[in-house]
């Protein structure tokens, strides 16, 4: 079932599609970052990512990154691995990802296995494209603790509860930080040459003892 997409084109989602075509086309695709592709229980989404949506990507990430360092809090990156469990049917391979409750345990691993793995702690999508699966709904059947959401304006956080999501100004998994701070800080990272954008990040940071603060 080959679909092409060109870099700016919007998601294209199949329905009726198998588990089997799904795991195939993982296959093929193999470490090709060409295109990204969602599964929902026969829903597929397939994408490929925009210059504009991977320069967020690589912002929030570093964000990500810069932030942990500040708190001094440990993390493993897992950028945009396949996520996939067979017995629910479902599938996806996020912007970005990141292991920080359980980054000790995940430290070193070549292949994450969720039959016995933990899922990340933190899930980062960037959803400038319309439209696209709705995806909270299948991350929280893969119990992903939070969820960072960026539409282009906005950064939304959404933490587990239940069956679903409940949106959080501040942030459980990276404590103190704030929805609003990294909009800010996403904002001025389109605007400002990288070393002051940087500058910024580093001037709006708070030293670990003075967490007590929201970021």
């Amino acid at each position: 079932m080959p679909v092409l997409l060109s870099p700016t084109a919007q998601p294209v989602i199949l329905d009726s599609v198998s588990w089997e075509v799904y795991a195939s086309l993982l296959r093929d695709a193999g470490d090709s970052p060409a295109a990204r592709l969602t599964y929902d229980q026969g829903r597929l989404e397939i994408m490929a990512p925009s210059f504009a949506h991977e320069e967020l990507k690589h912002l929030l990430a570093l964000l990500v990154e810069l932030l942990a360092s500040a708190l001094q809090v440990d993390l493993v990156g897992a950028g945009s691995t396949t996520f996939k469990r067979a017995d629910i049917a479902r599938g996806f391979e996020p912007d970005a990802s990141f292991y920080i409750q359980h980054a000790a345990a995940m430290r070193g691993k070549t292949v994450v296995d969720l039959s016995h793995d933990p899922p990340p702690d933190l899930v980062i999508e960037i959803d400038i494209n319309h439209p696209s699966l709705e995806k909270l709904p299948l991350y929280a059947a893969m119990g992903i603790p939070e969820v960072w959401r960026y539409d282009g304006q906005y950064m939304f956080i959404y933490q587990r509860t239940g069956d679903g999501y409940r949106t959080n100004e501040v942030s459980a998994v990276l404590p103190g930080v704030t929805a609003a701070n990294l909009t800010r800080l996403l904002t001025l990272g389109q605007q400002l040459p990288r070393p002051a954008w940087l500058a910024a990040v580093h001037a709006g940071v708070p030293t670990p003892r003075r967490t007590e603060g929201a970021l």
